[in-house]
């Protein structure tokens, strides 16, 4: 089911730009264990940078996942899952959000509360990731109606060989 998702070069836009800001959240949360171990500044320091380019991230990949939920037909369960998907995702954006601002005057030396609001993130972050997977993988979002193992590549001008065989004829 390929819905109306905004594209560059025939692949959707959201599901490319996630992969850095949850990379990122995620290795700004890694830094915070370090850091609440060790209590080296440093590693602090690189979590409020990583923290600070992830959520640059997030906002921007945010904007396309938004669009995208517009395009999925209203009453269907991918409708209700996308919502769930960003709703996740936007507490994950709020959570390291909080967790920025208390670290801001301060990045090398946080306070307890902004590691746990990262850590906090990065679960719910998972269940977000999951919801994401739920869309694709499940429910055919952002799949090309002519998905098969034999497809030509996307940059192909190429017609699809065994277009017949739909995302629903796969399974």
């Amino acid at each position: 089911m390929d819905n109306n998702t905004v594209k560059i070069f025939g692949h959707s836009v959201h599901p490319i730009l996630i992969v850095f800001p949850l990379g990122l959240l995620a290795t700004g949360t890694i830094f915070d264990v370090i850091y609440l171990a060790t209590h080296q500044p440093l590693f602090a320091t690189v979590a409020f940078w990583m923290i600070t380019a992830g959520l640059i991230g997030g906002l921007l990949a945010a904007v396309f996942g938004f669009v995208d939920w517009m395009g999925i037909p209203s009453g269907t369960r991918a409708k209700s899952v996308g919502m769930y998907h960003g709703l996740a995702n936007l507490l994950v954006v709020i959570l390291y959000g909080a967790s920025w601002f208390l670290r801001y005057n301060d990045p090398a030396r946080p306070e307890l509360a902004a590691s746990v609001l990262t850590i906090i993130g990065a679960g719910v972050a998972l269940v977000g990731g999951w919801l994401g997977g739920e869309l694709v993988e499940r429910l055919g979002i952002a799949v090309h109606e002519g998905a098969n193992v034999d497809a030509p590549s996307s940059l192909s001008t190429d017609t699809v060989p065994g277009a017949a065989r739909s995302t629903a004829a796969r399974r």
